[in-house]
């Protein structure tokens, strides 16, 4: 596995909130690469809802040493409820070539996997992944998915 390839499965680990913040020593020797997220949520994005979602993905980035501005930009794409522009939507997002993209519900995830098979997709608000074809298995995503960052976001947005 290269340097590379394993430094984006610990950011997209950490997104999810499944590893630990690297050490602060380590990242004030080396210049940091400012990674990029895409986040597709469903609502609009004055959507109180989405909103409640938002605040708690970025404290919990925060509290992992991912400040936006700093080490990380966020780009937000929000869907307006309307499903049949939603492929168009996920293309402008990959466009952008984030390092991982968070999503919101099984039509995002699905748009967002016919766009790309190279850029992680970490997703809640699906209630059977696997039924649904979005990973092989809990035990194994397959393609792109990330299951367990998919189960950790979505049981930290239920609590909030």
């Amino acid at each position: 596995m290269q340097f590379d390839q394993l430094k984006r499965r610990e950011f997209i680990t950490l997104l999810g909130g499944a590893a630990a913040a690297w050490p602060l020593a380590a990242r004030a020797q080396q210049p940091q690469r400012v990674r990029r997220i895409g986040v597709f949520m469903p609502g609009m994005a004055d959507d109180p809802e989405g909103q409640a979602h938002n605040a708690v993905f970025l404290q919990r980035l925060g509290e992992l040493g991912w400040i936006v501005g700093r080490n990380v930009r966020i780009d937000y794409r929000w869907g307006g409820g309307d499903l049949e522009h939603y492929h168009v939507i996920a293309a402008e997002l990959i466009a952008l070539s984030p390092d991982v993209i968070l999503a919101l519900g099984y039509s995002i995830v699905s748009a967002l996997q016919k766009a790309t098979r190279s850029v992680p997709i970490v997703f809640a608000g699906v209630t059977d992944p696997v039924g649904g074809g979005l990973v092989a298995s809990l035990g194994t995503a397959g393609r792109q998915c990330d299951r367990l960052c998919y189960l950790r976001i979505w049981l930290c947005w239920k609590v909030a």
